[in-house]
């Protein structure tokens, strides 16, 4: 039952497509830094905590509810870890945009950077994907919720914050599963299964038809013994081509 699972800290991930002239599309990774306490040193996607501040800017837009806060979380974060302006309607000229994210960092309200700005936010642009909410013995278990969004052709490269991350790249699903599989990156549970089924997708459109498809429910991963060996399972009607692994290969953050 939902209601005996631990308190967990309700958060939003940005899963950015990037489009390429050929092969499968770009997605936008971050490296958390090894001293974070939760997932250090993993690769992710953009995101982090639902803040109050969320939650008041979602009343002011007249949504008060658990969602669109987190749909603001996300575009706030990405803006803040990657600099991209993801969600913006009007786009801001890169100087009114480096002025948004450098009024963030100082610690100003988002709702009023965004005005001072001169822009708003499209939520709408944000495509939503999948809930992740795990259960294990874990100081820290958040309650993520994943959204699409494509990469607006007149964005800005993006530019790591060097704070909670210490670098970014793009790359496509395939490639970051392979140099995970080498040993040359670390990627926890939730990401891997996500990254499997983010594959699957030869572009954004395709990714946002799946998402159509598959209902929101959230994944809460649990053991099980299978042919003699302890396994990490998810449901396997979600869209997720890997649903389960041996407990010994999962990095559980």
């Amino acid at each position: 039952m939902t209601d005996a699972l631990p308190p967990a800290i309700p958060a939003a991930t940005l899963v950015i497509f990037r489009d390429t002239p050929a092969g499968p599309p770009e997605l936008l990774m971050v490296e958390r830094a090894k001293a974070m306490a939760f997932a250090g040193g993993a690769l992710v996607f953009p995101g982090g905590r639902v803040d109050p501040g969320d939650h008041a800017l979602a009343a002011v837009l007249g949504s008060p509810d658990n969602e669109t806060a987190a749909r603001i979380a996300a575009i706030r974060e990405t803006i803040e870890e990657a600099g991209l302006p993801i969600g913006l309607a009007p786009m801001p000229s890169i100087q009114a945009f480096e002025r948004l994210r450098a009024a963030l960092h100082s610690g100003t309200a988002f709702g009023e950077a965004l005005a001072d700005t001169g822009t708003s936010l499209d939520l709408e642009t944000l495509e939503y994907f999948a809930r992740w909410r795990p259960a294990h013995a874990h100081a820290r278990i958040f309650d993520t919720r994943f959204y699409l969004a494509r990469l607006p052709a007149d964005a800005p490269a993006p530019r790591v914050d060097a704070t909670e991350n210490v670098r970014l790249f793009w790359a496509n699903a395939a490639h970051i599963l392979a140099e995970t599989d080498a040993g040359r990156a670390t990627i926890i549970f939730p990401t891997r299964r996500n990254l499997e089924r983010l594959a699957q997708f030869v572009d954004f459109d395709a990714a946002v038809a799946n998402a159509r498809v598959h209902p929101i429910r959230t994944v809460t991963p649990w053991t099980e013994i299978r042919d003699g060996v302890e396994h990490l399972c998810i449901p396997d009607d979600l869209g997720y081509p890997i649903t389960s692994e041996p407990m010994s290969d999962a990095v559980r953050g």
